[in-house]
């Protein structure tokens, strides 16, 4: 509430009052927090520009009027999904989820394009990190009861690390993992020797990018900069495992180098969140630039500073709704009518690396910018897939049905799951997969495969076999009958 409403009456040398403490929010991390802090503001007209938040509810302008974001929304990552399933021929899946506003939204995305595509959902679970190991086994039950071999996770990185830990302990390996952006490219989850069953996973992650100057100012950061920065020291004291509260060995030198240090703070490798942070921060620079920039130049001379600081807040929603820039890594930045970017995706491959751990191998991408043919483009010779084989693995209730058969839906079960019929005498079907078979025309006949339709033999009766033998005494004494009869009437 703060954020919004600014300072009451400020007393200093002159009594004035001061304008609203922010003009914009860079924010929340998460999609549920961020669902509740844009409702709040939105009413207010500040932007809320988040960095990680996908859920495609938050696209609702009715519901958010203020909100944009700098990564894709979930809608464009629940359906490049489904397109990457149906790509490998993957009919049969399963899906794991968060039970949360980014699980339960992504996951009925997810099923209704994979719908669209022909793709059936075996089972679909729900977990929470809360949830009781009783929980989690009982999710583990269901995994391996399925006959799917491929599982969806849509699922947030802090609710599939607890579920990871009981199928350690289970000892679940063989499954082909397809995983969301929020733990498809976890560094912690990788380097975890335990968790080597996860190789071969694949997924969409936030295209990568290289931030210039960033290394340089992370290893530069100092407590001696900001003394007043507890935050920092408390940062300083866990890197450096030491203390400024105490004296002796274990005191904080403050001569300490951050450029010596070897993990995730000074590692450039996966900047794909932080790039995003980076956009966002931009976005609100160059809405206040393109607002000063057209006071300047306003034709009203009437402007003045104060009636511009007091129309500033009013200015930066419609400003930043007509944003456009290129930041220095080459990305161009602007929002569509939902507040919503372009939705662009890495599609990574966890493949083992020599340090005992995964590594992720660029194999694909998805750009929703071009044409519908081109969305989704792979490198299947790079890919590794579960139990570290090139061999792509199958997941289908039903194999398909060849030429000479038709489909019938099992009852009771899904489409995806199907008995083959051989195709009836005088029916063709030349295509796999055909839900009917086609009748032939009448002087044609279905071949013994009953994938061509043949032209019918025309045989005839020879006078050397006994069927023809027959025939021929009948009609003969047939004719022979008619003319004694005849004769009879004639002769009388």
């Amino acid at each position: 509430m703060s954020l919004m409403n600014g300072y009451k009456l400020t007393l200093s040398d002159t009594s004035c009052s001061r304008p609203p403490a922010v003009y914009a929010i860079v924010g929340e991390s998460n999609s549920s927090p961020t669902i509740a802090l844009a409702s709040v503001v939105g009413p207010f007209s500040i932007p809320v520009i988040s960095h990680f938040a996908t859920c495609a509810c938050l696209s609702d302008k009715k519901r958010y009027p203020s909100f944009f974001r700098t990564i894709p929304s979930d809608y464009y990552q629940s359906r490049a999904l489904a397109q990457l399933v149906k790509y490998f021929g993957w009919t049969w899946v399963g899906t794991v989820r968060s039970r949360g506003d980014y699980g339960n939204y992504g996951i009925a995305a997810f099923e209704e394009a994979a719908k669209e595509e022909g793709v059936c959902i075996e089972y679909s679970e729900a977990i929470l990190s809360t949830d009781p190991k009783e929980q989690f086994l009982k999710t583990l039950e269901v995994i391996k009861k399925g006959t799917a071999r491929v599982v969806v996770a849509f699922v947030a990185l802090g609710d599939f690390v607890p579920l990871l830990k009981v199928m350690v302990q289970q000892n679940i390996t063989g499954l082909q993992w397809v995983g969301s952006e929020s733990w498809i490219t976890s560094r912690t989850l990788a380097e975890t020797k335990d968790y080597s069953f996860l190789s071969g996973a694949v997924g969409f992650a936030i295209a990568n990018a290289k931030l210039t100057g960033l290394r340089n100012f992370l290893v530069n950061v100092h407590p001696d900069q900001e003394p007043n920065n507890e935050i920092l020291k408390e940062f300083w004291e866990t890197t450096f495992q030491c203390s400024f509260r105490t004296t002796g060995s274990s005191a904080c030198s403050g001569s300490e180098k951050l450029a010596e240090l070897q993990n995730e703070y000074t590692d450039e490798s996966e900047l794909r969140i932080a790039n995003k942070v980076y956009t966002a921060v931009y976005a609100v620079a160059y809405t206040l630039h393109n607002i000063l920039e057209d006071f300047r130049y306003s034709t009203n001379k009437n402007h003045s500073e104060s009636n511009y600081v007091s129309g500033l807040s009013s200015q930066m929603l419609a400003y930043m709704r007509d944003v456009r820039f290129t930041v220095k890594t080459g990305e161009e930045i602007f929002f569509d009518a939902s507040g919503d970017p372009v939705a662009r995706y890495d599609l990574v491959n966890w493949q083992p690396a020599g340090n005992g751990g995964l590594q992720f191998v660029h194999v694909g991408v998805y750009d929703s910018s071009l044409s519908s043919e081109q969305h989704l483009r792979i490198n299947q010779e790079r890919v590794l897939w579960a139990k570290n084989t090139r061999q792509l693995p199958v997941s289908m209730c039903s194999e398909s049905c060849p030429s000479g058969t038709r489909k019938a839906v099992q009852k009771g079960r899904p489409v995806c799951c199907y008995d083959c019929i051989p195709c009836a005498e005088g029916e063709i079907n030349n295509l796999t997969d055909s839900i009917d078979c086609f009748p032939c025309d009448l002087e044609y006949w279905s071949n013994e495969s009953k994938d061509k339709c043949i032209l019918k033999v025309v045989e005839f009766l020879s006078y050397t076999e006994i069927m023809g033998m027959v025939l021929c005494i009948l009609s003969f004494f047939g004719v022979l009958l008619t003319a004694i009869v005849s004769f009879l009437f004639l002769s009388s």
